[in-house]
């Protein structure tokens, strides 16, 4: 029931992605999974086929695509091969559109080369240990130099994906103070090198899912960032996190289509190769039940995601759209998943089966990119509530 959004052209494209996981990433990602992040050159082969710079400008090497939809193909690729790209997608999905859209041509210069050809790794740096989800409640503080030079970074970050390995890091921190009428003002982004003196990659943190990608704490320490490395104008940092949010929670939302439709793929094999009591997993009647609701199931987390994948390349997703569709895929694919993993019986909970990965990689997505409570409070107030 998949909409027909995809052409010959996306066709090409997969068939890339494809192949490029069977030679590259599948034979040794369970190596990955077992140092908590691939080599640092596989980011640079990513630059190399083409798949970081997807969408930035070719005067810097990037592909200049507009439409998300090949972005979309990489997603549904490594979630059917049960495997990931580590933080390309924080990379190249989440952070793109902030240099894109903010930095100044001079920056542009400085860092989207670097950024194709995966020299230069970004990450973004929001959650505090004590400020997850409001954002207004951050307190990591950047002075500005008496000279009007730099700014003077300090404080800590907790749950930064790629924090390890990345080269630059979009802090959000405060130059200034909130005011009583709004608490979210006097927030600014801080593009900063993580070869800095007093920048440290602290604690490595271990996660119940998405073995394969770099989850750290970020502490900084009198750290001086040059006026120059500021992420458009001072104290309007919320309003380009607002702005990027519906890209961002679209990727959310794809990433749980993908991981529901291989699920089931997953399911539909091991019920129909194992056998019990002489007979295969999938002729019992229960077996057929849960398959057929889950088949339904991913037919409407698809239909969903690949209308508001449309509407975001038409620029007509909205905020209350993009927190329905991040709502919607991501706790239907967790019911989908704990199906199908319970069709797998005991191997179910072997790591060495997808379906286990995809059981713990997808229970983040209920809670980054904001938590679903969260998503909730924006669909209700766009209902007047």
């Amino acid at each position: 029931m998949r909409t027909a959004i995809y052409g010959d052209e996306h066709k090409a494209f997969r068939d890339m992605v494809r192949g490029f996981i069977a030679r590259e990433v599948a034979p040794v990602y369970d190596e990955w999974m077992d140092q908590g992040h691939p080599p640092r050159d596989f980011y640079r082969r990513l630059g190399e086929v083409g798949i970081l710079g997807i969408q930035a400008p070719e005067q810097f090497g990037g592909g200049g695509e507009q439409s998300f939809k090949y972005n979309a193909i990489v997603i549904e690729e490594t979630a059917a091969a049960g495997v990931s790209f580590a933080n390309f997608s924080v990379h190249s999905n989440l952070i793109l559109p902030y240099l894109t859209t903010y930095a100044t041509d001079e920056q542009k210069q400085r860092w989207l080369p670097g950024f194709v050809s995966g020299d230069m790794m970004f990450a973004i740096a929001m959650t505090e240990p004590g400020a997850g989800s409001d954002l207004a409640s951050i307190s990591t503080s950047a002075t500005l130099s008496a000279d009007g030079s730099h700014y003077v970074l300090n404080g800590a970050k907790t749950f930064i994906s790629g924090g390890a390995l990345a080269d630059r890091v979009l802090v959000v921190c405060r130059t200034a103070p909130a005011t009583p009428e709004d608490r979210r003002a006097g927030l600014t982004i801080l593009a900063v090198d993580a070869h800095s003196e007093g920048f440290t990659v602290g604690r490595k943190l271990k996660k119940i899912g998405l073995q394969a990608s770099d989850t750290a704490e970020l502490s900084f320490v009198d750290v001086e960032v040059p006026v120059g490395d500021r992420l458009g104008d001072e104290g309007a940092g919320f309003s380009y996190l607002t702005h990027n949010l519906a890209q961002e929670r679209l990727t959310i939302a794809l990433g749980g289509a993908a991981f529901a439709s291989a699920a089931l793929q997953h399911a539909l094999t091991y019920t129909a190769e194992r056998k019990v009591f002489g007979k295969p997993v999938s002729s019992f009647q229960n077996s057929k039940f849960v398959l057929a609701e889950c088949a339904a199931d991913v037919d409407a987390i698809n239909l969903m995601a690949d209308r508001a994948l449309e509407l975001h390349d038409a620029g007509d997703l909205t905020v209350s759209d993009a927190a329905k569709v991040k709502l919607f895929c991501t706790e239907n694919a967790g019911r989908v998943i704990d199906k199908c993993l319970q069709l797998h019986g005991g191997y179910g909970y072997i790591l060495e089966y997808p379906i286990a990965r995809l059981y713990t990689d997808t229970r983040v997505s209920r809670i980054y990119g904001g938590t679903n409570e969260v998503m909730k409070t924006i669909i209700a107030k766009s209902l007047g509530l």
